[in-house]
């Protein structure tokens, strides 16, 4: 059977479709053996190394938990500084005022080209050389800083390539009834862009989670990762152990993020769409049926 986009497979097609399954599967079944035998080699998988995860919780209490809250402290105060930021920052490129458009796209290509890494860095500096932020918060400052000047300017082009998305007859109706450019913007545009734009906010806001190592790595912040560093080292090395637990939870983090950002994007999608209400025979008279006509006529 055919479709729009590809023709139906021939037999010479799936032979060869089969024939590619099977070999991946073998070759990715023999890439995991040897994954597993060169571990189990090395002594990676010997019980010692993964007990303090499974017995008893001083590993949980003491180093994950921690490091996984301050990973949630630094993304959750990134994300509500840099949703807005960001919006304003996408609203005002799409300015019809120069001193407005112009300012807001250099402040957004700007930092945008700039690795977060480097601006932690600098915010880092900045704290220490122009504030009396204590040194205990001072990680935490410039992890937050360089994680919102850099996604808030992600998040401008994703909230400007959003609105422009939209059709341009939108915004001529609106203007023809009379609305203003910023009503405009605030009851017809956005509402319509933020379920088009959620997908790739969501993808930014794992990329924000996952951004929040590198204060860890660099600027000693003691986020997931840098736990997980320092708990390898006192459980006699069990580096495999300590990173594959931390590396299941950042999947679970970021699984439960995306999920729960579907649902939402589908709850709004649900909500836009029209009720389909019928109306009756009963409610309206039909134009030249009974009752219609001169004496039937309002």
């Amino acid at each position: 059977m055919s479709s729009v986009l590809y023709d139906a497979q021939g037999p010479r097609a799936k032979r060869r479709n089969v024939i590619l399954t099977v070999v991946f599967v073998a070759a990715a079944a023999a890439l995991l053996w040897w994954v597993f035998s060169t571990l189990k080699d090395k002594g990676q998988l010997e019980w010692v190394l993964w007990e303090p995860f499974f017995s008893g919780t001083e590993a949980w209490s003491t180093y994950i938990w921690p490091g996984l809250l301050n990973t949630l402290k630094a993304a959750v105060l990134a994300v509500i500084i840099a949703m807005p930021l960001g919006a304003v920052l996408g609203i005002a490129r799409l300015s019809d005022h120069v001193w407005v458009r112009v300012p807001a796209a250099v402040v957004v290509e700007f930092f945008r080209s700039i690795p977060v890494l480097v601006l932690m860095i600098f915010g880092l500096a900045l704290f220490a050389e122009y504030t009396n932020v204590s040194s205990d918060d001072r990680p935490l400052y410039a992890v937050v800083t360089g994680l919102v000047l850099y996604n808030a300017s992600v998040l401008a082009e994703i909230v400007r390539a959003g609105i422009l998305a939209l059709p341009k007859g939108q915004s001529e109706a609106a203007q023809a009834i009379g609305l203003r450019k910023g009503q405009l913007m605030r009851l017809i545009l956005l509402p319509q862009a933020v379920t088009a734009m959620l997908p790739a906010i969501v993808s930014q806001l794992v990329v924000i989670v996952k951004d929040t190592a590198l204060g860890g790595a660099v600027l000693t912040y003691s986020e997931l990762l840098s736990a997980a560093n320092t708990m390898s080292g006192y459980y006699g090395a069990n580096i495999i152990a300590s990173f594959t637990v931390v590396a299941v939870i950042f999947i679970a983090l970021n699984f439960a993020l995306t999920s729960f950002a579907s649902w939402l994007e589908r709850r709004l999608r649900q909500a836009k769409k029209s009720t389909g209400a019928v109306v009756g025979a009963n409610d309206a008279q039909i134009a030249g049926g009974p009752g219609a006509g001169a004496g039937g006529g309002v």
